[in-house]
């Protein structure tokens, strides 16, 4: 016969499990309106204190919010075109995954140049003085992969070390995700051949894509989403991080396990009608460390994701 007290302790141990459960994975975006579509978002506090956000879209799209609640479409990156880019695109006007930073008084403009299933893909490198749409001066190509590379330039991140080094990393499936050092004078590799391997799936299709490295206390947080993007209500993406006391790693999960074998610890995914949530970029503000991404909605549209991230015991939850 059970006793009342194991019956007790043993739903007690349920709900627990239950609101871990909860807890870890079914996190929902917080509030966002206006012109909340987005795909790829990277989002950059300005130093008036408000927001800027750019996206995939024709010539870059971009966004502006005054609270990082209410955004608002501002227009084109590059509103006549980015004609150097059609090699990578195959005449699509569509520019992908951007990245944005502000340093030495002005905006860099990380972004991508190419078409699905290929890759054959460039980065490129954008600067502007504020941000706006048709300010942007294009600096030209950074890194570039073909179709024997066995990794694919998109999905660039600019991070910016203490030490004053720079780093991008990039990747999406084939060989994962890359990390190549940068001259800080001109944002571009000081040695193209020096390429190192961050992070990849070897037993999963290669599905890793959108490296984002931040630092907190200690340790690089290495955030990038897993498996399937760009297919609406369909989409299976998740976003995980991994961590390393180097940049340059290895990273690995909570269990131990390496990102270099697939490992990952899961901060968001899929759940009632938030799907695919994933692209991760993170960006520090007054009150927290802000983790922006997109999903799809319950109708299959890109939407802007936010959630505050806080750190137990030196590992990342979105809350």
């Amino acid at each position: 016969m059970v006793s009342l007290r194991t019956l007790l302790t043993g739903s007690i141990l349920a709900i627990g499990a239950l609101s871990s459960h909860i807890h870890k994975r079914d996190v929902n975006p917080g509030p966002v309106k206006g012109d909340t579509f987005i795909h790829d978002p990277t989002v950059v506090k300005k130093p008036d204190g408000t927001y800027l956000a750019a996206f995939t879209a024709n010539g870059v799209g971009l966004k502006t919010s005054i609270d990082r609640t209410t955004w608002k479409d501002v227009g084109a990156a590059f509103p006549n075109g980015a004609s150097w880019t059609t090699t990578y695109t195959k005449g699509d006007k569509n520019l992908w995954a951007p990245d944005l930073s502000y340093h030495n008084g002005q905006y860099y403009m990380y972004y991508s140049a190419s078409s699905f299933g290929t890759s054959r893909s460039g980065i490129f490198l954008a600067v502007s003085k504020t941000g706006a749409s048709g300010s942007w001066t294009n600096y030209g190509l950074v890194v570039e992969s073909f179709d024997n590379s066995n990794y694919n330039a998109i999905d660039p991140n600019l991070y910016v070390a203490s030490d004053g080094k720079w780093w991008l990393s990039f990747g999406s499936f084939w060989g994962g995700l890359k990390l190549i050092e940068l001259s800080p004078s001109t944002g571009k590799p000081i040695n193209q051949k020096s390429i190192a391997s961050i992070a990849a799936r070897p037993n999963n299709g290669g599905a890793i894509e959108a490296p984002f490295i931040t630092k907190h206390g200690n340790y690089f947080y290495l955030w990038a989403a897993f498996d399937s993007c760009c297919k609406g209500t369909a989409s299976t993406y998740r976003t995980m991080v991994g961590r390393s006391s180097k940049i340059t790693g290895p990273h690995v999960d909570k269990s131990g396990k390496s990102m270099m074998e697939g490992g990952g610890t899961q901060i968001l995914a899929s759940h009632g009608n938030i799907h695919g949530p994933g692209h991760p970029a993170v960006f520090t503000d007054n009150d927290a460390d802000v983790l922006v991404y997109h999903y799809y909605n319950a109708a299959g549209t890109a939407q802007l994701g936010i959630n505050l991230i806080r750190y137990d015991n030196g590992w990342p939850t979105a809350y």
